[in-house]
C-alpha cells in the first residue's frame, strides 16, 4: 500500500467544508481503547457468540468513523487556508525609519508592476514578474524591496514571503531549504521526507497555483541560486537583490547606483539632525562625496553624528579627508550592515585568486580612470585576459564602466572606497617590487602611446620633415590623436604625477614630453600643458641628459610665451639654444632660435626678434627642413605686418604656401592662409584710409575669401583653436560695409576659446571686440572691451599687449571726439612702448597724442 502523502487530497480545487467537533480526535483515541478492551474482555463475560459479535462489530464501527473524521479534519486545514487559526504568510522585512530617496526607483518599479498587470493573460504572457535588482554592497537594495513591498502588499492577499539567501556569505542557504520553509509557511505538513530539490520544485508549483504571493529573494549569490524559487503562476511576483546580474530569462533587471549628492544630504539630515546639517552643508556635500555616496557609509556617518553631539560635520570630514583612516570611521561594527570594510570584503572573497590580484594593483594608480588595456600591463598578460578580468570585477561590482571616451574605447574606475580597501590589501599582500613593477609597465605602455599620437599630430616636433603622405590620411591620423589626448588628458596628467612621485624620471620625461607636444599641437589644456612642463624640466635635470633638458625648456618656453609670460619664455629658449650650440643639435638649435625671435617679437622687441627669425631659417635651410623654414618665414610675415611693412609680409607668405601646398599639408597652408588674411586686411585698410575705395573692396573681399577657407578647413578637421583664430582675424578686417558681421564672428571665436581655456587668446579677443565696436561707432561698448583687455594682459603680464590695448584705447576715444579722455591710456602706452624700446609702437602713440593735442 501506498505510504502518507505529504499532500492531502485536495479533491479538486477546493475540497468541500465538513462540520466537525473540535472533540472528534479525543472521541476516536477513547472509542479505540472501548472497542480493545471489549474484544480482550469478551471471553471473560457470559454472552451468547452473536452478542459477541455484534459488540466488536458496533465498536469497530465508531472507531472508524470518528477517524475518517479526524482525518478529513487535517488535509483541510492547510489547503483550505480558510480556517479560524489560519493566516496568509507575511514574512517581508519592515522598512528602515531613515529610508530617503528612491524616487525614480520607486517609479521604475511602479510602471513595471502596473505593465505586467496589464499584460497578465495577454499575448499568452502566463509568466510571473521577476524583478532583479543588483549593485553595490550597502547602496541600499534590500532597502528598496523592503519599502516596495509594503506599497503593493495588498495586490497579494495570499502572502508574502522573504528569505535572506546570504549570497555573499560563504555558506550561501541552498534552494531546497528555502522552499521547505516556504511550503511551511503556507501551511504544507511535511509529515515524512519531502525527497530531493525536484520533488520540492514540484510541490512548489503546486501549492502556488492560483495563489497571489509576493516572494523576496535577498542576497542571491547567483541565478542558481534562484531558479527553482521563482513560481509558475502568473499571479505571483519575485524580488531579488545580489550584487551582480543574474542573468535570468523573463527578469526585469535594474542596477541601483549610488545616491545623487542631495540624497546623500538627505539621508545625513534624517539621522545627525535638520539643523547641523543646514549649519553647515558645505560640509555635509563633502561628507558625501568622500562616501562616495553610497548609502550605508552615509547612515553610518550619520549614526556617528547622531550619537555625538559634539562632533561637528566639519570635524567628521577631517577625519574622512585621511585616506588611510577613512574606512576605520566608515565602520561602526564588524557587521555587513555595519561596517563598509566589511561589506567589501564579502564581495572581494567572492573573486578569484587573479581577480583580487588585479583589484589590488589597480588601486595604485592613481588615475581617475583608465582602458581597459590597463589591465593587462598591470597582470603582466595580454590585453585581451586583462580585459577579461577586469569585467569580472564589473560583475562583482567592485569597478565600474565611466563611460565611451572620445576616441571611443570603453573607460574602467574603481569605486573610491573599494580603491581605499583595495590599497589597504595592496600594501599588506603585494611587495613593494611587485608593485613597483606593475605600475612601470602601465607608465611605460602610456609613453609609447602617448608618443605614437604626438608623432601623428605633429610630426615635425620630433624630428626633421619630409614631404607628407596622403593629406586624407594624415587628417584622419592628427584628429585620431586629438581624440585621444582628449579622452586621456587626466589620466596622462595623473600618470605623469605619479611618475614624478616614484622617481620614475625617465618615463616621467618621456611621457610629458609627448604630452606637451601633443597639447602645444592642439594650444588646448594650458594649464595642464604648464603644470606638466614643469615636470618635463625637473626630470630632465635629475636625468642629468642636457639634451632632454633643452627640449623640456623649449616646451615651457612654448606654454609661457603662450599665456603672455614673453621674456620667461625668452630665457627659458635662450638657455636652450645655449644648450644645443654646446652639443652640436644644429637642427634643435634652430628650433631655439626661432622660439627666442617669437618670445622678442611677443614682448614688442620686433627688431632684435626678426633677426633670430631670419637666421632660424637660414638654419632650417641648411638643414634641408622646408617646413619648419616655411613656417618661420610665416612667423617673420606677421612680425613684418606689425613693422607696417606688408609688402614684404605678403610675399614672405606666398613662398611659405608654395611649399605647404606642394608638401600638400593642408594643416599649415590654412594656417599661412588665415596670415595671408591678415596682411590683405591691413593692405585695404590702408587704401580704404587713402580714398582708394575700389582698390581696398578688391582687398577686402580676398581678404574676407582667404579667412573663410582656412576657417573651414580648420572646422572639417576640428580644430577649434585654429579656427577661433581665423574668425578673430575676420572680425579685424575692417572693411566698413560688413562691420556687424565682424562683430559676430569676433564674439563667436571669444566662446570658443574660452571654452578651451585659452585665457591669453581671449584677452586678445577682446580687444577685437573693441576695435570692431568701436569701427560701428559703440564707443561705450568699444571702451569697455578694450578696458577688459587692458586688465587682462595686465593680469597675464603681457606688457606690449597691454600697451597696445591702450593705444586703442585712446584712439577710441578720439573717434568719440573726447580728447580730454584719450590722453591718460595714451600716455600709459607710451611709457611701456618706451621701456619696451618699441619704436612702431611709440611712433604710433605719438601720432595719436599729437590728435588728442599734447
Amino acid at each position: 500500500m501506498p505510504g502518507p502523502s505529504n499532500v492531502p487530497d485536495r479533491r479538486g480545487s477546493r475540497p468541500s467544508r465538513r462540520s466537525i467537533s473540535l472533540a472528534a480526535p479525543a472521541a476516536a483515541g477513547i472509542a479505540a481503547a472501548v472497542a480493545s478492551i471489549l474484544a480482550t474482555s469478551l471471553d471473560v463475560w457470559d454472552l451468547p457468540t452473536e452478542a459477541k459479535v455484534g459488540v466488536t462489530v458496533l465498536a469497530a464501527l465508531l472507531v472508524g468513523l470518528l477517524t475518517w473524521a479526524t482525518a478529513g479534519t487535517r488535509a483541510e486545514k492547510p489547503a483550505a487556508g480558510d480556517g479560524p487559526s489560519w493566516r496568509p504568510p507575511d514574512q517581508w522585512p519592515p522598512v528602515s525609519a531613515h529610508f530617503t530617496g528612491r524616487t525614480e526607483s520607486l517609479a521604475e518599479l511602479r510602471r513595471v508592476f502596473a505593465g505586467h498587470q496589464r499584460s497578465r493573460g495577454r499575448d499568452g504572457d502566463n509568466s510571473p514578474l521577476v524583478v532583479s535588482v543588483y549593485g553595490r554592497g550597502g547602496v541600499g537594495k534590500s532597502m528598496l524591496i523592503a519599502r516596495f513591498g509594503h506599497e503593493v502588499a495588498d495586490r497579494f492577499p495570499d502572502g508574502r514571503l522573504y528569505a535572506d539567501l546570504r549570497g555573499a556569505v560563504e555558506a550561501p542557504i541552498q534552494a531546497e531549504e528555502v522552499l521547505i520553509g516556504f511550503l511551511r509557511a503556507l501551511g504544507v505538513r511535511l509529515t515524512t521526507d519531502p525527497g530531493g530539490p525536484a520533488e520540492l520544485r514540484k510541490l512548489w508549483l503546486t501549492w502556488t497555483k492560483g495563489k497571489r504571493i509576493l516572494i523576496g529573494l535577498d542576497n542571491a549569490q547567483d541565478g542558481d541560486q534562484v531558479k527553482d524559487l521563482i513560481p509558475a503562476e502568473p499571479g505571483c511576483a519575485v524580488m531579488i537583490t545580489s550584487r551582480q546580474p543574474l542573468f535570468l530569462l523573463n527578469t526585469y533587471d535594474k542596477q541601483l547606483s549610488v545616491f545623487s549628492e542631495a540624497q546623500g544630504v538627505e539621508l545625513l539630515a534624517r539621522l545627525a539632525g535638520d539643523d547641523r546639517v543646514a549649519a553647515d552643508l558645505e560640509s555635509a556635500q563633502e561628507i558625501v562625496r568622500m562616501c562616495d555616496h553610497l548609502p550605508l557609509a552615509i547612515s553610518i556617518c550619520g549614526g556617528r553624528l547622531a550619537t555625538r553631539e559634539n562632533w561637528t560635520l566639519r570635524e567628521l570630514a577631517d577625519r574622512l579627508r585621511d585616506e588611510r583612516r577613512r574606512l576605520d570611521h566608515l565602520e561602526l561594527a564588524r557587521r555587513l550592515d555595519k561596517s563598509v570594510r566589511a561589506s567589501l570584503q564579502l564581495s572581494y572573497d567572492d573573486c578569484t585568486g587573479l581577480q583580487r590580484r588585479l583589484l589590488r594593483l589597480l588601486s595604485l594608480l592613481t588615475a581617475p580612470d583608465m582602458p581597459g588595456w590597463v589591465a593587462g600591463e598591470l597582470l603582466a598578460t595580454s590585453e585581451l585576459d586583462g580585459a577579461d578580468q577586469l569585467e569580472a570585477l564589473i560583475d562583482t561590482q567592485l569597478a565600474e564602466c565611466s563611460g565611451i571616451d572620445f576616441s571611443g574605447v570603453m573607460r574602467y574606475r574603481l569605486h573610491d572606497l573599494v580603491r581605499i580597501f583595495a590599497r589597504e590589501l595592496a600594501v599588506s599582500d603585494e611587495d613593494d617590487g611587485h608593485r613597483r613593477a606593475a605600475i612601470e609597465r602601465v607608465l611605460s605602455g602610456y609613453r609609447r602611446r602617448a608618443e605614437t599620437a604626438a608623432m601623428a599630430r605633429w610630426p615635425q616636433d620630433w624630428g626633421r620633415s619630409g614631404r607628407n603622405a596622403d593629406p586624407a590620411t594624415t587628417t584622419v591620423a592628427q584628429a585620431s590623436a586629438a581624440d585621444w589626448l582628449n579622452a586621456e588628458r587626466r589620466t596622462l596628467v595623473a600618470m605623469i604625477h605619479q611618475a614624478r612621485a616614484l622617481e620614475m624620471w625617465d618615463l616621467a620625461w618621456g611621457l610629458g614630453r609627448a604630452f606637451c607636444s601633443l597639447c602645444h599641437s592642439l594650444r588646448a589644456y594650458w594649464s595642464d600643458w604648464r603644470a606638466v612642463a614643469e615636470i618635463v624640466c625637473e626630470a630632465a635635470a635629475h636625468m642629468d641628459d642636457r639634451r632632454a633638458l633643452g627640449i623640456a625648456l623649449l616646451d615651457r618656453a612654448a606654454v609661457s610665451g603662450g599665456q603672455g609670460s614673453h621674456q620667461v619664455a625668452r630665457a627659458d629658449a635662450e638657455r636652450a639654444l645655449e644648450i644645443f650650440t654646446d652639443l652640436g643639435e644644429s637642427w634643435w638649435s634652430a628650433r631655439a632660435m626661432r622660439a627666442v625671435g617669437m618670445a622678442l617679437f611677443s614682448d614688442g622687441n620686433l627688431d632684435p626678434g626678426q633677426g633670430y627669425l631670419i637666421e632660424a631659417i637660414t638654419a632650417f635651410k641648411g638643414e634641408g627642413d622646408r617646413w619648419w623654414s616655411a613656417r618661420t618665414q610665416r612667423n617673420l610675415a606677421e612680425l613684418r605686418l606689425a613693422q607696417r611693412r606688408p609688402e614684404q609680409a605678403r610675399k614672405l607668405l606666398e613662398d611659405a604656401l608654395e611649399v605647404f601646398k606642394y608638401d600638400r599639408n593642408r594643416y599649415s597652408e590654412a594656417q599661412t592662409l588665415r596670415a595671408y588674411g591678415e596682411v590683405l586686411g591691413a593692405t585695404a585698410r590702408t587704401l580704404h584710409a587713402q580714398g582708394e575705395t575700389r582698390a581696398a573692396a578688391e582687398d577686402f573681399t580676398r581678404a574676407g575669401f582667404s579667412l573663410d577657407r582656412a576657417a573651414e578647413t580648420f572646422r572639417l578637421r576640428g580644430e577649434l583653436w585654429e579656427e577661433a583664430r581665423c574668425l578673430r582675424a575676420a572680425g579685424e578686417v575692417g572693411n566698413p560695409a560688413d562691420g556687424l558681421r565682424e562683430l559676430a564672428y569676433v564674439r563667436r571665436a571669444t566662446e570658443m576659446l574660452a571654452a578651451l581655456g585659452d585665457s591669453w587668446g581671449v584677452a586678445r579677443s577682446e580687444l577685437s571686440a573693441g576695435r570692431a565696436h568701436s569701427r560701428l561707432g559703440r564707443t561705450r561698448e568699444a571702451r569697455e572691451s578694450l578696458e577688459r583687455a587692458v586688465h587682462a594682459f595686465e593680469e597675464l603680464g603681457d606688457r606690449w599687449w597691454m600697451a597696445r590695448s591702450l593705444r586703442y584705447l585712446g584712439e577710441a576715444h578720439l573717434e568719440a571726439g573726447d580728447q580730454e579722455a584719450a590722453l591718460p591710456p595714451l600716455r600709459q602706452a607710451q611709457d611701456i612702448y618706451r621701456s619696451l624700446g618699441n619704436q612702431a609702437g611709440m611712433g604710433r602713440t605719438l601720432e595719436l597724442l599729437r590728435r588728442a593735442g599734447e
